[in-house]
């Protein structure tokens, strides 16, 4: 197993990290929030597209990148590290599962082209009559917490007994989360529907989104460490900075650990992912499970060692803290990462 990136592993994250960094600061974020219904901004999207990013883990011959699970965590990693607004991961997700089903090439090419969004719709809203079903050709019923669902042109769509292609319009009702910057919607279905598979088709999808849903966790908290840093190097108490004080050093050594710990346990997830080694699935839950928790430790300790400013608008730590709660609960939340770490491992 490798333990360190591959020289276009490397440059790819060189390359991404300053791209995001002059074009995708977390003023976009914040303006998002206040006037962006759709939680992403054109312009910047279609730069997405043109740079390869939705399309990274379809096959070249497809229209998209060819590239893997480490390049995805890669990517994802850079993306948490300025709270990346827009559906990336959701796209990423869909385009791969669009790819691996077959059968619908002209729509693959839009998402990866970012000319049309495909969410993936997964979590029921109840029970019973709340649950989406087929019945015949339809799509009937409801779900939950779908994200980008707004601006979706098509659901991928679970049901009990397999996964379905539905095309929009939608109606949609916004669902506000604790990150002002993602957007969610409960969408009701009344829509024919194409069969992409069966239910296992989302086996690897699910241990992709754990793996760039853990990076973008680690990005999250690589950036926060970072600020907690600057911070307690320039201000000041009793004549000298905060920082040289035991006990900051103690909570900021914790960071550092649970930072590090997570970048091990992503890394290993997603080279076992990319190999096809026999332990994918429990690596990849661990990593979910493991960078949920770690993150909102460190983020909650960002805003703590900043002060009363830690806790102001204006200060971009809530940003971080507010993604990464987000992050801890979809793609899998730590409980259910965690029942699945449990069943990987045999008990």
């Amino acid at each position: 197993m490798r333990f360190e990136l591959s020289e276009d592993q490397a440059l790819l994250r060189s390359s991404t990290r300053d791209y995001f960094t002059k074009d995708a600061p977390l003023e976009r974020s914040r303006r998002i929030m206040e006037h962006d219904a759709r939680g992403f901004e054109g312009p910047q999207w279609r730069q997405l597209a043109e740079m390869g990013y939705l399309g990274l883990t379809v096959p070249a011959d497809k229209g998209g990148q060819g590239l893997g699970a480490v390049e995805l965590a890669v990517v994802c990693e850079e993306a948490g590290r300025v709270c990346l607004p827009g559906p990336l991961l959701d796209t990423v997700l869909a385009a791969d599962l669009l790819a691996r089903a077959g059968g619908h090439d002209a729509l693959l090419a839009d998402v990866c082209g970012g000319t049309k969004v495909v969410a993936i719709a997964r979590l029921d809203a109840g029970h019973g009559d709340g649950a989406a079903r087929v019945a015949g050709a339809t799509l009937r019923g409801r779900k939950e917490f779908v994200p980008f669902a707004g601006a979706a042109d098509a659901l991928v769509v679970t049901t009990a007994d397999g996964v379905h292609l539905a095309n929009g319009p939608f109606q949609v009702t916004a669902t506000p989360t604790i990150d002002l910057a993602q957007r969610f919607g409960t969408v009701e279905f009344e829509h024919a529907a194409a069969r992409l598979g069966g239910v296992e088709l989302l086996e690897h999808t699910d241990r992709l989104a754990a793996v760039g849903a853990a990076a973008m966790l680690l990005g999250i908290m690589g950036r926060s460490l970072e600020m907690t840093l600057e911070y307690v190097n320039t201000r000041a108490a009793f004549q000298r900075p905060i920082g040289a004080f035991q006990a900051l050093q103690h909570r900021l050594a914790d960071m550092l650990l649970r930072t590090e710990s997570t970048r091990s346990a992503v890394y290993r997830a997603a080279w076992c992912l990319a190999a096809n080694d026999p332990d994918a699935s429990l690596a990849c839950a661990t990593a979910k499970a493991y960078a949920g928790d770690a993150a909102r430790l460190v983020c909650g300790e960002t805003i703590q060692m900043h002060g009363g400013i830690g806790f102001t608008w204006e200060l971009d730590a809530h940003l971080f803290f507010k993604r990464a709660k987000t992050l801890e609960q979809f793609y899998g939340s730590t409980d259910e990462q965690l029942e699945r770490a449990l069943k990987a491992a045999g008990y």
